[in-house]
């Protein structure tokens, strides 16, 4: 998954040789995870069928203010809906009578109707030959767009149609794709950070076939490291055995089983991060010993002597220097004090507690409802939330420690 995973992606498609390239171009933002809408120019479909792109696309393409399904039956296509739809704009390519046409604010079709209604940030990519892209009107659209705050994908060099060689080819798909990925990231408020975040259970082997764990299912851990690696951090993400499933391209899975296996993971990245968030369900007690053959079945009964796994989250504690340490407090009674006690005894900058006497929280579940309490014991309680909405109060919360 990328960060354009979940983006609303507006495609506009203007008459230019370059348009064939659109089909490789909304092929590669739905493999990114983007959804996708077209608005093709009239003439431009001389060069690309509608047909193509809708099926690429999986949505209509539009190209005039209204479709007729009937000869007297016509249904308006809202351009102002469709430019508040968009989390991004881009015009490729983008030819110079269409650049002349945003500079001025020329409205004379679907698309400009819509570019000059869309709220989100508009990339275009110059497509022409090479005469049209040196001369003074084009150099001026190109200045004055990019003075409106629009984001200009530089044209590259190469033969062109004319059969002249020089400036104006429309960049490729591959790279206007990884244009406007760099481009989020770079003004995301977590990019260039690296957070370290463990999820799930641990599980405290018994026998060769039992094991001392719990009910974590790792949901809140895994929709936290999604929300920190969506905002630009680099994750790595020390998950106990869970089936939760996660593919993003900034996030580093590392899996293990035991307390100990998380302990060792945990030291081994600690030092180059920025934030640990540890929201993984540690188990607090191992067998001491662990049996070689599986334990068979008897009359008596049987009886385990137990010793405390290590306590990762307070030996971080310990040896932290310039990190931002997060612990998670699940609680079932005097809940607050608990949590203010273990911020003072593990070193915490903050504490996420949740109370099992809260329905709707704790293991396994869809929702979570969580306090915040930071080192100076101020409090910031939440509602009932799904653990996605939970995980982006948390990394607010950890957005607003960082720059503070």
């Amino acid at each position: 998954m990328s960060v354009l995973s979940g983006k609303k992606v507006l495609l506009g498609v203007t008459a230019g040789i370059a348009a064939y390239k659109t089909a490789n171009l909304v092929r590669l933002f739905i493999k990114s995870g983007a959804e996708v809408k077209v608005i093709m120019t009239p003439a431009s479909k001389d060069f690309i069928t509608p047909l193509t792109l809708s099926t690429l696309s999986k949505n209509p393409v539009h190209s005039t203010f209204y479709d007729k399904e009937e000869e007297e039956n016509e249904l308006w296509n809202n351009h102002v809906d469709l430019g508040l739809w968009a989390d991004i704009m881009i015009i490729a390519p983008a030819t110079a009578n269409t650049l002349s046409k945003m500079t001025n604010g020329t409205c004379d079709n679907l698309l400009l109707a819509t570019y000059l209604s869309a709220k989100c940030p508009v990339y275009f990519a110059p497509a022409m030959d090479l005469d049209m892209y040196k001369h003074p009107s084009t150099k001026n659209s190109l200045d004055k767009l990019q003075s409106y705050g629009n984001v200009m994908i530089p044209a590259t060099s190469g033969e062109l149609a004319s059969g002249l060689v020089g400036e104006g080819r429309m960049a490729e798909p591959e790279d206007i794709v990884s244009f406007i990925t760099n481009d989020i990231l770079s003004t995301l408020p977590l990019k260039g950070k690296k957070i370290l975040i463990t999820a799930g259970p641990t599980y405290e082997a018994i026998d060769p076939v039992r094991f001392i764990g719990n009910h974590s299912s790792g949901k809140m851990g895994f929709e936290i490291a999604k929300t920190a690696a969506n905002l630009g951090a680099e994750v790595f993400l020390v998950s106990g055995p869970s089936f939760q499933k996660v593919n993003h391209s900034l996030i580093h899975r590392i899996d293990v089983k035991s307390a100990e296996d998380m302990y060792i993971a945990c030291h081994k990245y600690f030092a180059d991060v920025d934030v640990a968030i540890l929201a993984a369900a540690v188990a607090d007690y191992k067998p001491k010993n662990i049996a070689t053959q599986k334990i068979k079945k008897k009359d008596a009964a049987l009886t385990i002597e137990l010793e405390p796994t290590k306590d990762i989250l307070k030996s971080l504690g310990e040896i932290k220097k310039h990190q931002l340490l997060i612990g998670f407090a699940l609680e079932t009674n005097n809940e607050v004090e608990n949590a203010k006690s273990k911020i003072e005894r593990k070193k915490l900058d903050l504490i996420v507690l949740n109370s099992l006497r809260d329905e709707g929280a704790g293991f396994a579940t869809d929702t979570n409802k969580i306090n915040i309490i930071d080192v100076d014991f101020n409090q910031n309680v939440f509602e009932l939330k799904s653990k996605k909405e939970v995980s982006k109060d948390i990394i607010n919360e950890i957005i607003n420690k960082l720059y503070a």
